[in-house]
This record gives structure tokens, C-alpha cells and sequence, in this order.
């Protein structure tokens, strides 16, 4: 399993990371690749922006279930759901989100790989 620091150096992936409110934290360069935003148009903007709208209750439901209880649903497998990429198409993905605390903080991080790429 990989963590935050290690995904930060992932360079083959799209790679996202948020805080604990879920807001965009980083981004390498292979998700403006891939998916064609910058980082300057989502760092500080909340995880709902790249999440396709039919999955927004199910991920911010799921969000506030981790932050409250601590026990994971999705974390460390492989899991596969759409990304919303810049010119609004929704993108088939497998996603592999981690968690981990950090000064007492929750952090997130996802490598998230369209269906179909090597």
C-alpha cells in the first residue's frame, strides 16, 4: 500500500489529494493530462467538483461516515467509479483511495486511472 508522500511522487497515475473538509490539496501533472484540469482551477476547491453529480450524496455521505467513525468503506482497494474531467465528460476510473492522519488531521489521497489505459 502506498502513501501520501509516495503518491505525491506518482508520476504514470492521476493522483488527487484533500484534507479532511475535502477540499483539493494537490494534483500531479498527469491528471491535467489525463483529465484536463490544472491545478490552479481545483487546488482549494472541494473533492464534489471532479465527482459527477449522480455521486455527490453518496460521496459526502460516505465522507462524514469515515470523519465520524473512523472505519472505511472504500478505503484501500481497488474501487471503481466515474471522474468528472474538465470538458464535463464523466470518465470510467478504478480508483485506490487511501486515508491517513496527519497532526492529527485526516488526509486523502487517490490514484485514479481511466478504465481502458495502461
Amino acid at each position: 500500500m502506498k502513501s501520501i508522500s509516495q503518491l505525491r511522487r506518482e508520476t504514470d497515475v492521476p493522483v488527487v489529494l484533500a484534507d479532511h473538509q475535502g477540499f483539493i490539496t494537490y494534483l500531479n501533472e498527469r491528471w491535467q493530462v489525463v483529465f484536463g484540469w490544472s491545478p490552479e482551477e481545483l487546488i482549494g476547491k472541494t473533492l464534489t467538483t471532479i465527482i459527477p453529480s449522480s455521486l455527490r450524496d453518496a460521496h459526502n455521505l460516505g465522507f462524514s461516515r469515515f470523519l465520524s467513525t473512523g472505519q472505511p468503506t472504500l478505503l484501500n482497494r481497488f474501487v471503481r467509479l466515474k471522474v468528472k474531467a474538465k470538458d464535463g465528460q464523466e470518465v470510467d476510473c478504478e480508483h485506490f483511495i487511501i486515508a491517513e492522519q496527519h497532526q492529527g488531521q485526516w488526509v486523502f489521497g487517490a490514484m485514479i486511472r481511466p478504465l481502458g489505459e495502461q
